[in-house]
């Protein structure tokens, strides 16, 4: 009489059915001892096997073909496993190019280093107060220089700088308070419109998403990406100014020449990979301010100049 014996369920929730006579594998082992797993039976499929087994046939049985899944990176299931994504297109050079600039910027002592957005505001501050702070010190930054801006936001803390003061505050002194950053009739005015929509939307705060805050008066895609990494800790995209897509056209990392800093975004977001999106902004602003000048770049100090296409040219 033949007996049968059950293996325990396997890690796939199936259970595999074998003659007592035959050798068992070790767990986990497939038909093949491969590591692949045996093709779950079916309902009245046992007993169709007892009854095989009681009356063995002289011609082998030809061993069934498995489809093994395996769980894709991206948590789908699929067939075999999921080749890694390529970029179809990467500059020459640009790893080395990247470990050369942060070579020039070990030092961290440009003027982004110590007068950006992530040190305009107020530390002791509540944390509602910090994000608001942090996207008015970006609304006061586009076209002026961080020493100026940091300016500004000294005089408008001193103050106590919240939804409420600036709403509180006439459009005359808030000029005079920002004076000199630049476009500063518009910013007053971008700035009393976006405080009031905080407050009656979000309750002083701001936004906690790209599209919600380019929505708001005066504010660029550059600064709505800067204030979700600074203020929210949250990386949305690459933050592109003028030093980020004047530099990445010179070391040709764009396909093609772009025209804008959103278009440069879009071309460095199709390759770079996404764990240094957070870190190309600083590094390349400061770069840009103390080397790659948008006139008379100090090229002669730079590590990159044999690797430059935009330094052969000069």
């Amino acid at each position: 009489m033949c007996r049968l014996q059950e293996f325990g369920m396997n890690n796939a929730g199936m259970r595999m059915v074998t003659r007592s006579g035959s050798r068992s594998r070790g767990s986990g082992a497939g038909p093949r001892g491969s590591g692949e797993e045996a093709a779950p039976l079916q309902r009245g499929e046992a007993a169709a096997e007892r009854r095989k087994d009681c009356h063995p046939v002289k011609r082998q049985r030809k061993a069934q073909s498995l489809n093994v899944a395996y769980e894709t990176s991206d948590g789908e299931k699929g067939e075999g496993t999921k080749p890694l994504k390529v970029p179809s297109w990467e500059p020459q050079d640009w790893q080395q190019q990247l470990a050369n600039i942060r070579t020039m910027r070990s030092e961290k002592d440009a003027p982004v280093d110590q007068l950006g957005a992530e040190h305009c505001y107020d530390p002791s501050a509540p944390p509602k107060v910090r994000r608001y702070q942090v996207l008015l010190s970006l609304m006061l930054s586009s076209q002026t220089k961080d020493q100026v801006t940091a300016g500004a936001m000294q005089r408008l803390k001193a103050r106590g700088l919240t939804v409420d003061s600036i709403l509180q505050t006439d459009d005359s002194t808030l000029g005079t308070l920002i004076y000199p950053v630049g476009f500063w009739r518009n910013k007053v005015k971008y700035i009393k419109q976006t405080s009031a929509i905080l407050q009656q939307n979000y309750d002083g705060d701001i936004p906690a998403s790209v599209a919600e805050l380019v929505a708001l008066p005066g504010v660029g895609p550059k600064m709505a990406h800067l204030a979700m990494a600074v203020a929210w800790g949250t990386v949305s995209g690459i933050a592109v100014d003028t030093h980020v897509h004047r530099i990445a056209n010179r070391l040709r990392w764009t396909k093609k020449v772009t025209k804008s800093p959103e278009e440069t975004r879009a071309a460095l977001e199709e390759w770079l990979p996404r764990d240094l999106w957070s870190e190309i902004n600083g590094l390349l602003v400061g770069f840009g301010q103390q080397i790659c000048l948008p006139v008379r770049p100090r090229c002669q100090a730079c590590l990159n100049q044999a690797l430059c296409p935009a330094a052969q040219g000069l």
